[in-house]
């Protein structure tokens, strides 16, 4: 019997359903799309299936209609393979005139719309889908929950049962779905596989462009070394030299950059604009982050004992860890994740910015008192500088934290809370 532990985007996936005719999850390769797809579906179209595969590309030509017949909703898988199919599907919701009849889910290498004629807005709805949080993977007890912080409930509370060593094993293996069964010597082989998968092969398969495996290694090892900052082009590029043997201009980092984030590696964090009593001028760059913090850890060749080893990286990698799994439960209340930096480096990690125009503030920290004392006094003097005649005050202040028995509201009103407490 398959085993599958629920997702967050279970639900949002059957609300997307309710108001659409069709919607095409995308995400990184790995993350469960088919799988989460087949749950809801009640009948599927295998595109990829070696056995029919021709048969259906022939159809997509002679009779579309065909392929789509089922019980809705329909899945639609490796619906890329056959990029015609998207009119045929936009045709049948406009004249069916009904919503939640296909889900369509493909790898994560973008299809070629070359050949599409209409762009499915009003057909169509897009959902985004992640590595798994902790929450999700079971890690997390979710004592803790972020929609509740945002009603500014003083009643939070939590016990985290995670210690540091298990914070190191989770960041290296990262939220991939079938690892969450393995054993953990084979779990953390994972990461590496992924990396190997898209540094060979799909890194060039995005566009048909082939790219240098080495090059774009060092890339992702550059973009490593730089999670959590707003590493301009140039930067990655002058850290790519010390590695490359041939020429680099920025233009081919922007490039390999520009092809990650099509096929999901790399997801920047845009930056913050609040309205603020002074003029502080606030740094607009976006903020470098994996889409899971095991490719960074992987890129870089470490392993849990190597991050025990380094606080300074694992402070970064466990930074992308959170950025992860907030992106994930900020989704799933109508919010969305962003950084902020100003021009004299008074920082906020992460910001949750709700449909509401509600926001919470939120430093991320490895823990300790030390770290957590810097924390507050970032978060004090931001919400200090926050202009309330323009805009909410933030509905909290959270520092979360890697290790730390339990989750609190301390004396200055701030939520101290252990990511292994949170949930959505």
């Amino acid at each position: 019997m398959r085993k599958y532990k629920k997702r967050i985007v279970d639900e949002l996936l059957a609300r997307k359903l309710k108001g659409k005719g069709a919607v095409l999850i995308q995400g990184s390769k790995w993350c469960g799309k088919t799988t989460t797809a087949e749950e809801i579906a009640n009948s599927v179209l295998y595109i990829a299936n070696p056995e029919t595969q021709q048969q259906v590309l022939s159809l997509v030509d002679l009779n579309s209609q065909l392929l789509l017949e089922g019980d809705n909703p329909r899945l639609i898988d490796e619906w890329q393979v056959a990029p015609k199919l998207w009119d045929a599907i936009r045709f049948s919701v406009d004249h069916r005139n009904a919503e939640g009849l296909y889900i369509l889910t493909g790898s994560a290498v973008p299809a070629n719309m070359d050949e599409v004629i209409h762009t499915g807005t009003g057909r169509f709805a897009w959902l985004t889908m992640r590595p798994m949080t902790l929450y999700e993977s079971g890690e997390s007890n979710g004592e803790v929950s972020l929609a509740e912080l945002f009603k500014n409930n003083p009643n939070i509370k939590g016990i985290n049962k995670l210690e540091l060593d298990d914070i190191a094993y989770l960041c290296c293996r990262g939220g991939w779905p079938r690892s969450i069964f393995m054993d953990k010597d084979i779990a953390l082989d994972q990461a590496f596989d992924y990396c190997d998968a898209i540094i060979n092969s799909d890194i060039s398969r995005v566009d048909n462009v082939i790219r240098n495996p080495e090059r774009v290694r060092n890339l992702m090892r550059s973009y490593a070394r730089n999670i959590g900052s707003q590493a301009s082009n140039e930067t990655i590029k002058n850290d790519m030299l010390n590695n490359d043997s041939f020429s680099l201009d920025t233009d081919t980092v922007l490039s390999y950059i520009g092809a990650l984030k099509k096929i999901f590696v790399v997801e920047e964090a845009p930056a913050w604009n609040p309205n603020l009593r002074s003029k502080t001028a606030i740094r607009t760059s976006n903020t470098r982050y994996f889409v899971d913090p095991s490719i960074a850890v992987a890129t870089l060749g470490v392993g849990p004992k190597d991050l025990l080893n380094d606080l300074n990286t694992f402070g970064l990698i466990f930074e992308n860890l959170c950025i992860r799994d907030l992106r994930v439960y900020a989704e799933s209340i109508d919010g969305r994740l962003y950084h902020y930096k100003d021009a004299q480096d008074l920082e906020c990690d992460a910001v949750i910015h709700l449909r509401n125009a509600s926001y919470g503030l939120i430093e991320i920290k490895l823990g300790g008192d030390k770290l957590i004392k810097e924390g507050t006094m970032n978060l004090l003097k931001l919400k200090e500088k926050i202009d309330y005649d323009k805009m909410k005050k933030p509905a909290f202040l959270m520092i979360l934290i890697a290790t730390g028995k339990y989750a609190y509201q301390n004396e200055d009103g701030i939520y101290i809370v252990p990511i292994g407490c949170l949930k959505n």
